[in-house]
């Protein structure tokens, strides 16, 4: 078994995957479209149901229902039939997935779902399959071959109807207008979330955390301001505290290579004046695009008078998981 050998099976699992995909676009039709507005009009859930690897990729649809403005949840059928089945109610929806169309464990559940009255969507591989007849809508997700040189290992026939479930989900979401908000309100936890909901207000530094001298402060005093503070920079404020300018680890570079004398220069003559300032209530994203902008280290905030409220550093953004 060569190098190459390796290459070109693995090439021919994606070639058949894709070839699956492909003919499913002709699948997008008038069954789909049934399907996509009974799960629209469903006033409870969507609860999808699958056994095997069929079941995984049910999970994964529900997953992803769910995540994207379609309330879902995963319902095994084999635990459905013990007592599981009493979470599905008349307002909801069933998705069932059966590449064959002849699960048993699905099939046993099937009278009690005729029984609730609740629309039935099913994936199968057969269209004239038990499950199939039976369905309210069926989407047929056939595939020529599985990607398995025995055909046997679900393969091509999982990554159709998980292509198929992410039509569906996706549908849905266009159609009821989800938002990258959206997204974020049920994904808080993750990168987007963070991007897209925290403000900056959970991460100024305020009161005695903030970096701030006075007007006519030396150098090297403004410079013990920012050691013990640690963001890389202070505000210069007036006897109100009303900002006056910065100043940054990159104005004292600046002073240096000037020659400028740190214990006798008052800050004022080499602090950074209109400077950027942000106001609370900013998401946190917002912020970070100035920084990369203006290419800032650190911004001040400060409220509608422009009186210093607190500031932030790249640091703080990093911490947050915004970065």
């Amino acid at each position: 078994m060569t190098d190459e050998t390796l290459k070109k099976l693995g090439l021919a699992v994606l070639e058949t995957e894709a070839a699956a995909v492909e003919a499913l676009k002709p699948r997008i039709d008038d069954d789909f479209v049934r399907a996509c507005h009974y799960m629209l009009k469903c006033e409870g859930r969507v609860v999808v149901t699958g056994m095997g690897k069929s079941g995984h990729i049910g999970s994964k649809i529900a997953a992803t229902l769910a995540s994207t403005g379609t309330p879902a949840f995963f319902v095994h059928p084999g635990e459905a039939s013990h007592g599981d089945l009493g979470m599905i109610t008349a307002k909801d929806v069933v998705l069932a997935l059966s590449n064959s169309g002849t699960t048993d464990e699905i099939l046993t559940i099937l009278p009690i779902i005729k029984r609730l009255g609740v629309p039935l969507i099913t994936l199968t591989g057969r269209p004239q399959s038990a499950l199939a007849e039976a369905a309210t809508v069926n989407i047929n997700v056939a595939v020529e071959k599985e990607a398995c040189p025995l055909d046997l290992a679900p393969t091509a026939s999982t990554t159709a109807a998980l292509a198929m479930g992410d039509a569906l989900a996706i549908s849905l979401l266009e159609v009821r207008g989800f938002t990258s908000d959206d997204f974020a309100r049920s994904h808080p936890g993750g990168k987007l979330g963070r991007r897209l909901l925290l403000l900056i207000d959970d991460l100024i530094h305020r009161g005695e955390r903030a970096p701030k001298v006075s007007s006519g402060t030396l150098i090297c005093d403004a410079l013990l301001e920012i050691t013990r503070k640690g963001l890389g920079a202070t505000a210069i404020v007036d006897d109100r505290d009303i900002v006056q300018g910065i100043f940054t680890d990159g104005d004292l570079r600046r002073a240096i290579d000037r020659g400028a004398d740190l214990n006798a220069t008052p800050i004022d003559e080499l602090m950074t004046r209109n400077c950027t300032l942000i106001s609370p209530g900013l998401l946190a994203a917002e912020a970070l695009e100035i920084m990369e902008k203006g290419k800032f280290n650190a911004l001040l905030v400060v409220d509608d008078n422009k009186k210093l409220i607190g500031a932030l550093n790249m640091h703080d953004l990093l911490r947050a998981g915004v970065v």
